[in-house]
This record gives C-alpha cells, structure tokens and sequence, in this order.
C-alpha cells in the first residue's frame, strides 16, 4: 500500500475515488430516505384527510336525520368520535357551539389514552371544516385529527433500506478506493519514470530513454521526451566531432610551424625566405581556418540575429558573382549566370554568403576550361518558393561522398589541402536559418547541381 501510494498525486488520486464512491452512496442515501419520507407524509395526510371527511359525513348524516341538531343525538355520536381518537366540537351557521366532546363527558385523559392504545399517533392541526345540507351550510365542524402512526412494516422497511444503504456505501467506497489505488499507480507510473529518465538525463545519462509510452497524452509528453533525449545525444556527439574535428584542423598547421620553428632554432634549417614565406602560409592557414569557425558559429547563430528586409534576391546572387568573376577568370573557369527577377525577405549578407560559398566550393574542384551556371528562377511547381542552382561541369561527387557534403568539416578525397570543410555546412545552416533548403545532385565525371530554395515574395 505504501509503494502503491508514495506520491502525493497517487493519495490524492485513490483517496479522491474512495471519496467519491462514499459520497456517491451517501447521495443515494439521502435521496432514497427523502423520498421516501415525502411519501410517508403524503401517506399520513391522506389517512388524516380521509378521517376528516368521515367525520364530516358523520355529523351531516346526524344533521339530516332530524333536519336540525339534537344534543342527545349528538351525545350518542361520542363513543364512534373517541374511536377516531379526535377531538371534535360543533357549531352552528351563526358560529355559536353547539356541542363537543367535553358536553358528552368524555375525558381528555382517556380519549388520549385511547389513542395511544390505538396506536393512532397525537393530534394534527386545527381544521374547520363547513358541514352543508342541500346546499346549504348547515354548521361548521372544528377539529383535530389524530395524525396516526407509520405501520410497523413501514418502519421496517425505511430500517432495512437504510442498512442496505450504509453496507452499500461502504462496499462502494471500498470498490472505489480499490479502483483508486489501481488507476493511481497506471496513470503516476509513467510519470514517475518520466521523471527518473528526466533526472539521469541531466545526470549525464545520455542514453537514457523512457521505455513506458501509454496511448494517451503522458505518452505523447513520453515520446516528445525520447525526441528531445536523442536530439540531446545527436547534438553531444555533434559538440564532440566538431571539437575533435577542430583540434584536428588546428594540429596540422601547428605542427608545420612548431617543427619549422624548432629547426631553425637548432640550427638544422636556416631563416631563408623560403622558410619564412612556409611558415608565413602556415599563419595564413589558422587565420582562414579560424575565421572559418567563426563563420560556422556565426551560422549557428543566424536564426536569431538575422536581419530580416524584403529585398531584390536577383541583386544580391548578381553581387555575389560579380564579386568573384575575377577568380573565376583567372581560374580559366567560365563563369554564366540566368537571373530571373526574384524578391525575397531576408538578411542581404548572410544570403550572399550562402552564393559566395557555393561559388568557391566550386573554384575548388572545376577544372580549368570548365564551366559554372548560376540560374535563379521561381520554383515550377510552387511559385511561392525561388530556386537557386549552381551548377558546374566539375569531376562531380562520389556516391558515398554525397550525403556528408554537407556535414561540418567533411572533405571528399578529390578535396584540396587548403580547404576546411565548412563552406557548404555555413550554407546549408543560412538557408535553413531563412526558412530554406539546400541540396545536391551529382553524377562522377558529369559535374554537381546544387540547388537553394528559399522563400519568395510576391512579385
């Protein structure tokens, strides 16, 4: 019982069934003796009423006997009015007595005797009721009607049906704390590993998941927090890689200018300015790699500090490529452009970068003598989306290369030394940051399509 009801929402749980199943028969209860009650009363009414009218046709058939009222007549009426156990007195249409019980010389004391011999119960109230002959009211008769006695058997049974209802609300009340203690552990035990998976999770047990999911809506809460567990899990090992990946970056360039340093200092290598202009490459390697990563936290970022403006996307991809036609040119790579007129909203910058990158994640890897084509068009199929594709007549990607392009620090095997691995992943982070997309689409030796979906204006 004690395990069963350790949280205070299991007691009141139970405690609330058990008090419902007890109130619930003590309702019933009291309903049941109401009306039962109300039906006694009608019971008791009708005997009064009923005597009331024998009464009444007692002194009207005496009346009409005689046509007029005759004490001695009236005195013989007294032993059949104390039977009734009532108290009877008679007055004229002028209102003046005409007899009572007392002229009959019937004492009070005997007459209450009577009735409690009888077992007719005390006096009800006063009652005047007209006595009327043809029409015509003939005398008024004041009286008090015993108001009788429930019979016995009646008695018995409100008795009975009360017992009945006593033992039914404590069964009731035993059912239901049953059914209480039953429900409160179903309905707590998911929340209570809810919350021993809440409490290891932030312990640092990251695989730790809830294994109970009802169909209701705590295994809804259940579900969203296995998701919320793996997405924990899916961003540590992200943190992981990427500081992996970053110490990795970062040791190559080191180590050049560590060994480079160390030589020269031991006299192995002399200062040459070809030693220097090395080590001089080397720096400029970190500085690319380090304003890479911050270009990656800057993406990371971006959902919340872009700075959001309806603007001419055709301007901003013919910015982008205008800014670097001169690499491309010296490249040897021709460089093409279809711009339809597109309006979109978004940050200026942020989306030129998501051109720029893709524009030299291409200059890495086309040949001289190649091509790039940038085309922006409205997307065929859902004009309220703009498509961007960067297309090029590259070596193209290997199909188990594909899928990682976009990942944080990947590099296929065609990649050149000095790249990092974080252009396309700052892309694709910007494009969703604006509400958009980026894939690709390669085949080995036919080139790569990239293809950027953002969210357009009206025209």
């Amino acid at each position: 019982m004690r395990n069963l009801l350790r949280g205070r929402f299991a007691r009141r749980l139970a405690l609330a069934f058990a008090a419902l199943g007890i109130g619930s028969a003590a309702l019933t209860a009291v309903i049941v003796n109401t009306a039962f009650g109300a039906r006694f009363d009608d019971y008791l009414a009708e005997q009064q009423q009923v005597r009331q009218q024998q009464l009444v046709a007692l002194f009207t058939a005496e009346y009409q006997r005689g046509d007029t009222w005759s004490r001695q007549s009236l005195n013989e009426l007294a032993p059949t009015v104390t039977m009734t156990g009532s108290q009877v007195e008679l007055r004229g249409a002028a209102g003046q007595s005409i007899w009572s019980l007392d002229d009959a010389d019937v004492d009070p004391a005997t007459l209450a005797m009577h009735r409690e011999m009888m077992g007719i119960g005390d006096l009800g109230p006063r009652r005047e009721l007209p006595i009327t002959v043809d029409g015509k009211q003939v005398g008024t008769l004041d009286l008090r009607v015993a108001q009788g006695q429930i019979p016995a058997v009646d008695n018995e049974f409100r008795s009975d049906v009360n017992q009945l209802l006593a033992a039914g609300g404590i069964t009731a009340g035993l059912i239901a704390l049953a059914v209480g203690l039953y429900t409160a552990r179903r309905a707590t035990a998911p929340i209570a590993e809810l919350t021993s998976a809440a409490s290891d999770l932030a312990a640092g047990q990251r695989d730790r998941r809830v294994t109970t999911i009802p169909d209701n809506e705590i295994g809804q809460l259940a579900a969203t927090f296995n998701t919320m567990a793996d997405r924990v899990e899916k961003e540590d090992e992200l943190r992981r890689l990427f500081a992996s990946d970053v110490a990795h970056e970062l040791r190559t360039p080191l180590a050049i200018l560590r060994s480079e340093l160390e030589a020269v200092q031991d006299g192995v290598r002399e200062p040459t300015p070809e030693v220097v202009t090395s080590l001089h490459d080397e720096t400029l390697r970190l500085g690319r790699l380090i304003a890479d990563l911050e270009a990656l936290a800057s993406a990371d970022a971006a959902a919340f500090t872009l700075e959001r403006e309806p603007l001419s996307l055709t301007a901003v991809v013919r910015n982008a490529v205008d800014g670097l036609s001169s690499r491309f040119d010296a490249a040897g790579i021709a460089l093409r452009t279809e711009l339809a007129e597109m309006n979109a909203e978004g940050d200026a910058v942020r989306l030129r970068q998501i051109v720029t990158n893709q524009l030299t994640n291409a200059l890495k890897f086309v040949p001289a003598g190649g091509s790039v084509t940038v085309t922006l068009r409205r997307d065929a199929h859902d004009d309220g989306w703009a498509e961007l594709l960067v297309a090029d007549t590259g070596p193209g990607i290997p199909a188990e290369d594909l899928p990682r392009i976009f990942d944080r620090f990947f590099r296929g095997r065609a990649a050149r030394a000095d790249g990092s691995g974080i252009g396309l992943a700052v892309a694709a982070e910007l494009a969703t940051a604006h509400g958009g997309t980026i894939t690709a689409d390669s085949t080995p030796g036919s080139g790569t399509v990239f293809t950027t979906r953002l969210p357009a204006l009206d025209r």
